[in-house]
């Protein structure tokens, strides 16, 4: 039977849902497959570099196409069973495919060449820092539903690949820790025994912590880093991965603490994750917050540590640094940006302040190494790009990439 194509739909080069066949040359950030053919660029999520594929045409770009995997027809040696059911339908990961060794080699590959074609910077980058756990890692996730039909809660769980709506249902997450999945299914009984209280979708939140699962956002919950121990809101934003997190504040710890620097300035400090497990190493430490709220929670925690040498500060993020006394030559900054990265007000006044080491953590290379271009026009130098896999089987990573004032 015929498929009618979308209105939108251009036919060229291959028509509506037209099979291909294609050897994937390598992956993209996103974690699909890229193949040629006659040239051409055609795009395949779920499939591994080296492979020869049969692919279906779903659309024509002006310069490439996507195609879904129909199958493959010669398989990567790097190719495994996905432990998750759910692969491939749950947008959650995109390597449970791809062997972990493998995993690690093109994460570090995509940073390399992110600085390549985005700041045309050939620059060394260090082996990917594993994850101590590969599956059940995960402290936080959030499940979701849409608006009830009927009285009843349908499918609970996240968005299905490659769509930006519906749900796919999702009973148990691998990449959850054990407590989580022990939590879930009654976390998904309850939300559908009070389903009338929900007039449209919602979010769920299971959060573990110290051996136990909450829900409520606005709970209070510790998460261990070492020695040290961090209470914030259950809803607020803290790494996810405790396992490697030990690892992952060390080396930013060794990279900050370099070059005879005595003060350090971390300028998204958050409830205070690198201020405080990054103190001991130097004279002083200031911790700086647009949130006056997150900044009263570092302040919390670097009390219930025995921590005297850490300050908190909340400063608009027009003057970041206005309060800061520290002497720039003296001082190291580590920032740890959201995903869009760092405003350009606050790159010129990084600049500005110009201190002599900078540590820039990232959870999205692509936009940290725009702002990496904006530092070296201000006279920063690259020192070490080191890639850490907070989130294995999954496209996302951690990068952590060292400056020293030139």
């Amino acid at each position: 039977m015929m498929i009618r194509p979308p209105k939108k739909f251009h036919p060229h080069p291959f028509a509506y849902h037209q099979e291909i066949e294609l050897r994937i040359d390598s992956l993209t950030n996103l974690g699909a497959g890229v193949g040629r053919v006659d040239g051409w660029v055609v795009f395949v999520p779920f499939c591994l570099p080296g492979e020869l594929v049969r692919a279906r045409v779903f659309r024509n770009d002006k310069n490439c196409s996507n195609a879904d995997l129909v199958t493959v027809l010669e398989a990567s040696p790097e190719r495994v069973e996905p432990k998750c059911p759910l692969f491939g339908a749950c947008g959650g990961c995109q390597y449970q495919h791809l062997g972990y060794p493998a995993q690690l080699l093109w994460k570090a590959d995509q940073v390399h060449g992110l600085l390549q074609h985005m700041a045309g910077i050939t620059f060394p980058v260090e082996p990917c820092h594993p994850s101590p756990q590969l599956w059940e890692y995960r402290s936080k996730i959030t499940p979701h539903f849409d608006r009830p039909k009927e009285g009843e809660i349908k499918e609970i769980g996240f968005m299905p690949n490659g769509r930006r709506s519906g749900i796919i249902d999702v009973p148990q997450c691998p990449i959850a820790m054990q407590e989580i999945n022990a939590a879930l299914p009654r976390v998904r009984q309850e939300a559908r025994q009070r389903v009338k209280t929900y007039k449209k979708g919602a979010t769920l939140l299971l959060r573990a912590t110290e051996g136990k699962v909450e829900t409520n956002p606005n709970a209070v919950v510790t998460e261990r880093v070492g020695e040290l121990a961090f209470d914030f809101l259950a809803g607020d934003f803290f790494q996810n991965n405790p396992f490697i997190l030990p690892g992952f504040t060390g080396h930013v710890a060794a990279e900050a603490a370099q070059g005879g620097v005595r003060y350090l300035v971390d300028a998204y400090c958050g409830s205070g994750l690198f201020a405080l497990t990054l103190s001991k190493h130097f004279e002083k430490v200031a911790g700086v917050e647009v949130s006056e709220s997150a900044a009263d929670w570092a302040r919390r925690n670097a009390e219930s540590n025995g921590i005297t040498n850490a300050t908190f500060l909340a400063s608009p993020a027009e003057a970041i640094f206005a309060d800061i006394d520290f002497p720039a030559a003296e001082t190291a900054v580590v920032i740890d940006p959201p995903r869009k990265g760092c405003s350009p007000e606050f790159i010129a006044q990084l600049i500005a302040f110009g201190p002599a080491r900078v540590v820039y953590v990232s959870c999205d290379p692509a936009t940290q190494v725009r702002d990496l271009a904006l530092l070296k026009e201000g006279g920063f130098e690259l020192l070490k790009v080191q890639p850490f896999d907070l989130f294995p089987h999954t496209r996302h990573l951690e990068c952590v990439m060292t400056l020293v004032k030139a």
